[in-house]
């Protein structure tokens, strides 16, 4: 029988250990959340880590696009590059830190029309080890529950911006009007 500790160290672990999936609904047609999302310069507006996000030069939101974003966690700064690795206007967005050969983390929005708006799903999965990340299983946890923490706020505060910013070139209501 094995038994994990917080001190194991990461040859110990499974990667795949580390992930969490979070949702919200939201008052928005799949098309203009993907358009959201996929427009990697507003995650800013919501996320409470991230700035600075935008692609390279010529890139957009297709397989294969690169982009760099500004991170913060407490007195941390660092910048990532991402490779993009889905994009299907009103379905899904996804992207890899470090890019789709060898990254370390997936990022992926999943989109689903339920009712007059759409199901929300941001999904944080770790492929690989990096010491950048941690070293042991307590690190890892951590960074992961933080990581879930910030999803929700996230995913709270695009559900939020949607419903008070009507007439912004994003917002497009679905709710349909009597005749």
């Amino acid at each position: 029988m094995t038994t994990s500790s917080e001190h194991d160290t990461i040859d110990l672990l499974d990667p795949a250990e580390f992930a969490f999936t979070r949702r919200v609904w939201v008052d928005a047609a799949p098309e203009t959340v993907y358009d959201l999302v996929s427009d990697v310069s507003t995650v800013g507006r919501w996320s409470p880590n991230a700035s600075e996000v935008a692609y390279d030069d010529g890139a957009g939101p297709r397989a294969g696009a690169w982009f760099s974003g500004r991170n913060s966690k407490a007195d941390k700064e660092w910048t990532t590059r991402s490779q993009v690795v889905e994009a299907e206007p009103g379905r899904g967005f996804g992207f890899v830190v470090g890019g789709a050969e060898g990254g370390i983390v997936h990022w992926q929005w999943t989109l689903r029309a339920h009712g007059r708006g759409t199901v929300v799903t941001q999904a944080w999965k770790l492929l690989r080890f990096d010491p950048v990340l941690g070293s042991t299983r307590a690190d890892l946890t951590a960074l992961r529950d933080y990581m879930a923490d910030s999803v929700e706020s996230t995913l709270v505060a695009l559900a939020r911006w949607l419903a008070e910013t009507p007439g912004s070139r994003w917002f497009q209501r679905t709710t349909s009007q009597a005749v």
